[in-house]
């Protein structure tokens, strides 16, 4: 009876694990600097990639549920972040108007606030931004050898394969959707909203971006606007090599502005990572939570202790 009470409180636990998969982490300091951003886990290793070539990742991790907002940006400046402004938007409304290599810099800080190594090796001087390369010992390297994040980095950008995967993929793990609210039909422009199917988009009846937590219906994995409200920075470069330092970089999902075309799987835009815009923001992906790892282990300790239960009562 023991070891049966003890696999039930097991599964208990696991079952709620699974039913709340949004991790909030926190990060800045004190009381009223202090900020979470919220991350959903993104799994099913493996899985192939889209018809149009991009959503394969053979690794589980995170993907902020969130576009990064203003006040985010404006906290992590309070506690020492330096030389990231974006300011086009306020408050929970998304923080744009940044470079790819300010957006990179807000990811280093979540690294070092947190105690962990940085991810991207930058450099600020005489007013700009400017990107080494790892060497290839420090290099990522899962999923194939990546020269801009750090292996040891535990908060990155989202590369191209891993937003487009959060984005797009169909949970049954047959195909893909065409648009990031889970589903292949025209999401319903709206200015604001939770609605499922709904996306912040539509031209000139969209006058600005709403909040992070108001910017539409869902995807598969439970991410909120990777279509619409702001185009996002991946990490990747536009030829998907990240070889060089200088390389454009990939934007993907479309903004409050734009139609609905830019909101599809097949939208592909870039910039210089020099390069702001009131239009351009960005989400952080991580690696997953350790805790997860462990909820395995224990699962599958669980799981033998209940079949020596079963055979031997």
């Amino acid at each position: 009876m023991r070891i049966f009470h003890c696999v039930a409180v097991f599964f208990a636990a696991f079952s709620l694990t699974i039913q709340t998969s949004v991790q909030a982490d926190t990060f800045g300091g004190g009381t009223t600097n202090e900020f979470t951003v919220d991350f959903v886990s993104i799994s099913q290793t493996n899985n192939a990639a889209d018809t149009t070539g991009y959503g394969a990742v053979p690794y589980n991790y995170r993907v902020g549920t969130y576009e990064i907002s203003q006040l985010q940006i404006t906290k992590a400046t309070q506690v020492g972040m330096a030389n990231v402004s974006a300011g086009a938007w306020t408050n929970n409304q998304p923080a744009a108007n940044l470079s790819w290599y300010e957006a990179a810099a807000f990811v280093n800080f979540l690294n070092t606030n947190s105690g962990k190594t940085a991810a991207y090796d930058l450099s600020f001087s005489d007013g700009s931004w400017s990107m080494t390369l790892q060497s290839s010992s420090n290099a990522w390297t899962a999923g194939g050898t990546n020269l801009y994040r750090n292996k040891d980095a535990y908060y990155f950008l989202p590369s191209e394969n891993e937003w487009y995967k959060a984005a797009y993929y169909n949970l049954s793990g047959t195909n893909y959707f065409l648009y990031p609210t889970a589903s292949s039909s025209v999401p319903t422009a709206v200015a604001s909203g939770t609605t499922s199917g709904t996306a912040v988009y539509g031209g000139g009846a969209v006058t600005e971006p709403a909040a992070v937590t108001l910017a539409g219906g869902l995807s598969p994995y439970g991410t909120m606007g990777q279509g619409g409200n702001v185009v996002e920075w991946m990490e990747s470069a536009l030829d998907g090599s990240n070889s060089s330092a200088s390389a454009d970089r990939t934007v993907r999902g479309g903004n409050a502005f734009f139609p609905e075309s830019d909101l599809r799987s097949s939208f592909r835009a870039y910039g210089k990572p020099e390069f702001g815009a009131s239009t351009f923001g960005f989400r952080v992906a991580s690696v997953p939570e350790p805790s997860t790892y462990a909820l395995c282990l224990l699962g599958a300790g669980a799981v033998y202790l209940w079949k020596r239960w079963q055979r031997f009562p």
